[in-house]
């Protein structure tokens, strides 16, 4: 009860340090001196209470493994008389300190793989799950609790046991294995994972799990598909524009042979002048339509005239008529009385093609297609119910059909670029995107309304009235500046010599730089002279951002408008993140150049 040692083994004494005579004795105090006052009220509870006290994990530094800290796992057991009586206390130690380290380093290991963004998981040889991350419940959905001993092939895996299994293959053979895998998540969403598998094996070196590490590569996968669509609609645009010399050249004979052929048999019956007619008529149209191909491979957009959209609307008709199934019913209702409207044709007729084929996918099984369209005079009440209206008249088109109708809750996306309901090869989700395009470059605006099984109804409003083009040119106002000295850099010497006549001739002076070095010279020459540089952001040697960041640092007060051809969002936030004045986008007109320059050196 003095807390004295009785008996002392060799181990115990090796891990104190001290010799086991050394202790015979003498006080816990005595020969621990450092651990005394955690263990001395451990043994007074034993002695105390007889009871025993099991499993207390005691951490510190003994005399022989100075300034490491170790820990153990003690049990203090009361040692009894005959009379029960308690005389001292039987101590069984157990160093655990490289457990200790191994469950820290196991618990840590755990952690991260609880906040890593991938979605980890354990796997058995047999598809059984055996560990589940916080991130693959977010990607997949089921918690860990409903996953855990489940089949991966029967939960997110279905239909890919083939592919799993020669994965497990290749994994037991190699150790390792990745690939990109098409599961589906716990509410039916097909997804795509980057999954890399490794192979875990047991203490006998036989293969015992698999490591599965899965990054949600789905929308990856669908940007990438709408890539390669649209690459494949700019190579379908090139070779479109290729093919437009031999497509002219074959229709030309025929449109001659034919007005020849109305020439040389002026008395033919009324059947060969209508076969010549139809001839003619065909060979003209078809001429048109390449003109329409090679306008959409060029990407010009082509000047604006006067339209009737009567005629384009006949048009589309005749073509609707022409290529549609017999299934689907058209139905007009084309007044002589439409006002006219200013428009590019080409892209006018695009706009109507693209709705009147939409209506003919959403009508598989045949129904109506309507067309029909309406003066009509938007005042401000109308106005005040369409966000994009604006009191005026217009013409309205409206394309109707009695198809499958649209979804609510997809409604809201079909004007999305590349959103699209159909399968893969059958739809590029351009059509609706280029037709909102359009109607905006236009003024215009377009309404929906639909009901799932009843169709939609497609309203184009088109403003109408007469082109202004030359009207506005009029009314532009070139100001002038007041003899202030503007640094030109621009790697094109166009575009130097463009730029600086220009603003010579509205009353500045300039100096010339071709790259971000020679800027920085003649910036360091004319300092005090120089009232904003204008600084191509592309250039060789020193570019833009990095030229601009270093005439900041010798003078942080000097204007400078940066320009670029590319207009990236990129190098927007680059203008936007190294303090720029202003930013113009090539090509800009001259008005612009001078309204910029005139707002910036007006600027306090």
């Amino acid at each position: 009860t003095e807390l004295r040692f009785v008996r002392m083994n060799e181990r115990l004494a090796e891990i104190n340090g001290v010799p086991a005579l050394e202790h015979i004795g003498r006080t816990v105090r005595e020969v621990l001196p450092q651990l005394s006052a955690e263990l001395e009220p451990l043994y007074q509870q034993v002695i105390q209470s007889g009871l025993p006290i099991l499993n207390y994990e005691i951490s510190g530094m003994t005399r022989a493994q100075p300034g490491i800290e170790r820990i153990w796992l003690a049990n203090y057991y009361p040692l009894k008389g005959a009379d029960e009586q308690v005389l001292g206390v039987n101590v069984v130690v157990q160093e655990i300190t490289e457990r200790k380290f191994a469950e820290q380093k196991i618990q840590e290991q755990a952690a991260l793989l609880e906040v890593a963004t991938d979605a980890i998981f354990v796997r058995d040889l047999e598809h059984q799950i055996l560990f589940w991350n916080k991130s693959a419940e977010r990607l997949y959905g089921w918690q860990k609790a409903e996953i855990l001993g489940k089949k991966a092939t029967e939960t997110f895996c279905l239909g890919l046991l083939t592919q799993i299994d020669n994965a497990i293959a290749t994994i037991v053979e190699f150790g390792s294995w990745q690939g990109e895998l098409h599961q589906v998540t716990k509410e039916g969403k097909n997804i795509v994972t980057s999954s890399r598998w490794t192979l875990v094996r047991d203490e006998a070196g036989q293969p015992k799990s698999i490591l599965v590490a899965n990054t949600d590569i789905t929308e990856k996968k669908q940007l990438e598909a709408q890539f390669l669509r649209a690459q494949r609609l700019e190579n379908l645009g090139i070779l479109a524009g290729g093919i437009t010399h031999d497509l002219n050249n074959i229709l030309q004979p025929i449109l001659t042979a034919a007005q020849l052929l109305k020439l040389k048999f002026p008395d033919a019956d009324e059947c060969y002048k209508q076969i010549l007619l139809t001839l003619e008529t065909n060979a003209r149209r078809g001429a048109d339509l390449v003109k329409q191909i090679l306008s959409f491979a060029r990407g010009t957009e082509g000047k604006q005239a006067i339209v009737q959209v009567r005629h384009l609307l006949k048009d589309v008709e005749q073509l609707a008529k022409q290529t549609f199934p017999k299934s689907i019913e058209i139905k007009t209702d084309i007044p002589s009385d439409l006002w006219t409207v200013c428009a590019n044709v080409t892209q006018l007729h695009q706009v109507l093609t693209n709705l009147v084929v939409n209506a003919r996918d959403a009508m598989p099984d045949g129904g109506t297609l309507s067309l029909c369209a309406v003066n009509l005079r938007v005042d401000e009440i109308y106005a005040s119910t369409i966000d994009e209206a604006k009191v005026g008249d217009y013409v309205v088109v409206t394309v109707a059909d009695t198809g499958c109708g649209i979804p609510p809750e997809i409604i809201d996306r079909i004007f999305d670029l590349f959103f699209t309901t159909k399968e893969l090869n059958q739809g590029t989700g351009l059509g609706l995107s280029t037709v909102l395009g359009i109607m905006k470059n236009h003024g215009g605006f377009v309404q929906v309304e639909s009901k799932v099984g009843k169709g939609s109804q497609f309203r184009v409003y088109l403003p109408a009235g007469t082109c202004n083009a030359e009207r506005h040119s009029l009314q532009l106002e070139l100001i002038s500046g007041r003899g202030e000295l503007i640094l030109i850099v621009d790697d094109e010497a166009a575009v130097q010599q463009i730029t600086q006549t220009s603003l010579e001739a509205y009353n500045y002076r300039t100096l010339i730089a071709s790259d971000g070095i020679e800027a920085i010279a003649l910036f360091v020459q004319h300092k005090q002279e120089i009232s904003a540089v204008l600084m191509d952001m592309t250039m060789p040697l020193l570019d833009g951002l990095n030229a601009i960041r270093t005439l900041q640092r010798m003078a942080p007060q000097v204007k400078i408008i940066a320009t670029s051809g590319l207009a990236s969002n990129s190098q927007l936030a680059e203008a936007a993140g190294i303090n720029v004045q202003a930013f113009l986008s090539k090509p800009y007109t001259l008005k612009e150049l001078l309204d910029t320059l005139n707002r910036i050196l007006t600027a306090p």
